[in-house]
């Protein structure tokens, strides 16, 4: 568990039982929980007095962003997505308790298959900014908001490598090589189920801090451009992840149309090649019997009928080939 405060000069770092004496000054006060562990737990209960519902929200897994004000703070559940093995897209939640003074961001609880930095990635970024001096928060919402903007970016991200996939996807199609067609509409799939994933975050996200706008006592006025512009960021990654599923969907469509057209030109082939085959077959099996007896076979004959079979095979290919069929 971090406790940073944030002053003039800088950033200080903290232990978790000078909290008391840190909250009744005026300085801004970030507590960074990676877990929810027990200690994090009483914390949450007896330093910051929080509601049981706002400590149960941090300690379970929330399967969607949601938002919950109280007296003295607002709770926001928001997820950012991380790829895992074989296509699957894992929802990495962050909370945040923000108060007058300070800001809590509690991590979790997250899938045992997600890397364990991988959740701290969007907090340590902007604790490293806080370090050097490259920022600094004024308010807590001003820091959420640093925080929130790490995470829109860090879905733009995931976007960016999803359309390097779908640009792959888009050569491979227009090229005809496809490898292993199997293989390749998983491939389609995966990425399309990384697109529909991330812009079900990025819209989620953006409603509960537009949510957030609507509640007048929680964001001070000062505090509501800060609150604004992260609306923006997110329905900007929702407006991106919306083009890319459409570009994708335009390539899965393409591939579609070309497999059908094959299937039917090759269809289409083979009735040629049956209606061919179809005269020289009868034939065969009408008089074939009757030229071949061994010794007494009419080779004069025999010649003369296989003539006759090519001149028909002949026949029906011209006209095939006339009525564009071949």
């Amino acid at each position: 568990m971090d406790v940073v405060r944030i002053i003039e000069s800088g950033v200080e770092h903290h232990a978790v039982s000078e909290l008391g004496d840190l909250l009744e000054k005026d300085d801004l006060i970030w507590v960074d929980i990676p877990t929810c562990d027990d200690e994090a737990v009483t914390v949450l209960r007896d330093v910051f007095a929080f509601h049981p519902l706002a400590i149960r929200d941090c300690q379970e897994r929330n399967r969607v962003p949601r938002i919950h004000p109280y007296d003295d703070h607002v709770l926001i559940v928001m997820h950012t997505p991380e790829r895992g093995r074989h296509g699957h897209v894992h929802y990495v939640e962050l909370d945040q308790l923000i108060g007058s003074r300070y800001l809590i961001t509690v991590h979790g609880p997250v899938n045992p298959a997600v890397p364990a930095e991988i959740p701290l990635r969007e907090t340590q970024a902007v604790l490293r900014r806080l370090e050097s001096g490259r920022l600094h928060p004024a308010t807590s919402y001003e820091l959420s908001r640093a925080i929130s903007t790490a995470i829109a970016r860090q879905q733009e991200r995931f976007i960016e490598d999803l359309t390097k996939e779908v640009w792959s996807l888009e050569q491979r199609v227009t090229s005809g090589h496809l490898g292993n067609p199997e293989h390749f509409l998983e491939e389609m799939f995966e990425a399309r189920h990384g697109l529909v994933a991330v812009r079900t975050i990025a819209a989620l996200d953006r409603e509960v801090f537009e949510l957030l706008l609507t509640l007048r006592r929680a964001v001070p006025a000062e505090d509501r451009m800060l609150v604004e512009d992260i609306v923006d960021r997110f329905q900007r990654v929702r407006s991106i992840a919306d083009g890319e599923k459409e570009y994708l969907q335009g390539v899965i469509e393409f591939y579609r149309t070309r497999t059908e057209t094959k299937m039917t030109v090759a269809a289409e082939r083979l009735a040629v090649i049956a209606v061919v085959t179809l005269p020289i077959t009868a034939l065969s099996s009408v008089i074939g019997m009757n030229l071949i007896v061994n010794e007494r076979t009419d080779f004069p004959l025999l010649g003369l009928v296989l003539l006759v079979m090519v001149a028909m095979s002949a026949l029906f290919l011209t006209w095939a080939k006339r009525q564009g069929w071949w």
